[in-house]
């Protein structure tokens, strides 16, 4: 049965008005004279469109010259790999596809670089994450991880208000595409990044119509509350803002190298980075620096210093890198030419804000902290909390109340100053937590009057993770004391941690939300909440509901012992 889907990354491509020749205007000329390419006017699809094919050809593979030296026997063999690239125009928006090595005739100055990631931040499963590719900004460091199966994003350790997200991928939620038209069920997964690579329709109706699902959530959706962190570090589109970054960076490439600029790669061609055998830059001269085995920074910035002031960020934005996949770098081995902007990343300070220059881009890194943060702990607080606590007596105190929860809730038991020794803990030992709930998560309670005690409180659970996972001494005690009080049915004998519950009984009886949870506590509980999950602990809040202290025949209220 042919297949009525076909995984392609797709482009939304900037500036480029909805018609047959301005698509055809928008290419550069020499790459479409390299590839020999031919064009058509496809007809079928009903809105504007045009094609383009041709193939990079190299007479003789890079390697036989390396296979004669090694072996001594003459080889010559061919390269020949084919490119196509249809663009179309939907509903006013102009799209590009490319067909194997298609993708590198669509111009890196015409693409939407937030496209494929806005909408992996909206239909991207939170919970089924299966790649994430993370920059933190300032640190010259991009982080790649790749898990099949999926995983929540929560897991991965993403410092939300400190890392960019350059790539996401996992799976769809539902939404009405060519993949699952015929059968509702079948799970779909997509990537995001500067593309969006997924399976989209063959059949040119089928192709257009996935195109307008994917433009729609865009347009209607917001991002999902458990991927909106991807969208807070936000891109400095202001003309005039512009202007005043790039003066300052103009400035500091006329000073010697310290550090501040440092080697970014462009993440859509990361694989053709990994490939290249040699570099070649050319900064506003004929002349062109050339590197083996890795980019030279040194060389650029030296070109940028010596430019005329005011002229040095253009310079490197007309000026070019070239990858080769051979370090004899001739014209037969190119693999992709940039603008030079694209590699380097920067930050520039105006006044007390922060912004970071990234694949040509500016982006201000620090305006939604507090949102983040704020958005962070929302989520951590349930709505619906998996653990059933009985109502706190105000007046009691709070050992009373853990003695008090196994007697009104079966299957739950106390371990309040119930301490585990181990040899790193020798004196008082370490308190693993304060309930244990009949499913095994660890609940850790406290009444909270102040931020103080809620940061002892979060400290308390990474200590008592961290003892269960690491010490074989400090799960062992542990178990004894569980089988004990459940009178032989202890832990599994696998156990480890994977649930930790805060229960908070806040002020007198305040709901817990995040209007009310104390500022500071917000920040040190999401700060525990991101280790917790990066070890694969799943943390939830719950706000415990207080009731008054029962009254006596006197009138006087009776305070719980």
């Amino acid at each position: 049965m042919t297949a009525r889907t076909s995984k392609r990354t797709l482009y939304r491509l900037k500036g480029v008005s909805p018609t047959a020749d301005s698509m055809f205007d928008a290419l550069y000329a020499d790459q479409l004279e390299r590839v020999h390419a031919d064009f058509d006017i496809p007809e079928n699809l009903g809105v504007p469109a045009v094609l383009v094919t041709g193939s990079f050809e190299q007479p003789v593979a890079s390697w036989c010259d390396e296979i004669f030296r090694t072996t001594g026997i003459e080889v010559s063999r061919p390269v020949n790999r084919s490119a196509a690239l249809l663009m179309l125009a939907v509903d006013g928006e102009v799209y590009a596809i490319g067909y194997d090595q298609g993708f590198r005739l669509v111009p890196d100055r015409l693409k939407d670089h937030r496209f494929g990631l806005s909408f992996a931040s909206r239909r991207v499963d939170p919970g089924r994450i299966r790649d994430l590719v993370s920059h933190t900004p300032g640190g010259g460091r991009t982080d790649i991880t790749l898990i099949p199966s999926g995983a929540s994003v929560w897991s991965l350790g993403i410092v939300e208000h400190a890392q960019i997200v350059r790539r996401l991928g996992g799976h769809l939620d539902d939404i009405p595409l060519t993949i699952s038209r015929d059968n509702p069920a079948k799970i779909s997964s997509a990537e995001g990044g500067v593309g969006l690579r997924m399976r989209l329709g063959v059949e040119g109706a089928d192709l257009i119509a996935d195109i307008r699902a994917i433009a729609r959530v865009l347009r209607e959706e917001k991002p999902s509350p458990g991927l909106e962190f991807v969208e807070h570090v936000v891109p400095a589109d202001d003309s005039s803002l512009v202007t005043r970054l790039e003066a300052n960076l103009d400035d500091l490439l006329g000073q010697e190298p310290d550090g501040k600029i440092r080697v970014a790669v462009p993440i859509d061609y990361w694989d053709d980075y990994m490939a290249a055998r040699a570099f070649r830059a050319r900064i506003n001269s004929d002349a062109a620096g050339r590197s083996t085995d890795d980019f030279d920074l040194e060389y650029v910035l030296c070109r940028a210093r010596i430019q005329r002031a005011g002229s040095r960020v253009a310079a490197l934005r007309e000026g070019t890198v070239t990858l080769y996949r051979h370090s004899r770098a001739d014209r037969a081995d190119e693999i992709w030419t940039s603008s030079a902007l694209r590699w380097i990343e920067a930050e520039v300070f105006l006044d007390s804000r922060r912004f970071f220059l990234m694949d040509g881009h500016w982006y201000e890194i620090d305006q939604e902290y507090l949102k983040t943060i704020r958005s962070h702990a929302e989520r951590l607080i349930a709505d619906n909390p998996s653990v059933e606590l009985p109502p706190w007596v105000l007046g009691g105190k709070e050992r009373s109340y853990n003695e008090s929860v196994p007697d009104q809730r079966p299957g739950y038991v106390c371990f309040d100053r119930d301490n585990v020794q181990t040899a790193l803990h020798r004196g008082n030992g370490v308190e693993i937590c304060d309930l244990l709930s009949p499913d095994n998560a660890l609940v850790m309670v406290k009444r909270a009057k102040g931020s103080d005690v809620l940061s002892h409180l979060f400290s308390q659970a990474l200590v008592a993770v961290q003892t269960l996972r690491n010490s074989p001494e400090g799960r062992k005690r542990f178990a004894e004391k569980v089988a004990a009080a459940r009178k032989g049915r202890g832990l599994p004998k696998d156990f480890q941690p994977s649930k930790v519950v805060f229960a908070i009984l806040l002020k007198d009886g305040t709901d817990l939300t995040a209007d009310t949870l104390f500022p500071f506590s917000q920040v040190t509980l999401v700060q525990t909440a991101r280790m917790l999950e990066a070890w694969g602990v799943q943390v939830e809040v719950v706000g415990i509901a207080a009731t008054p202290s029962p009254v006596t025949s006197t009138g006087v209220r009776r305070l719980a012992a």
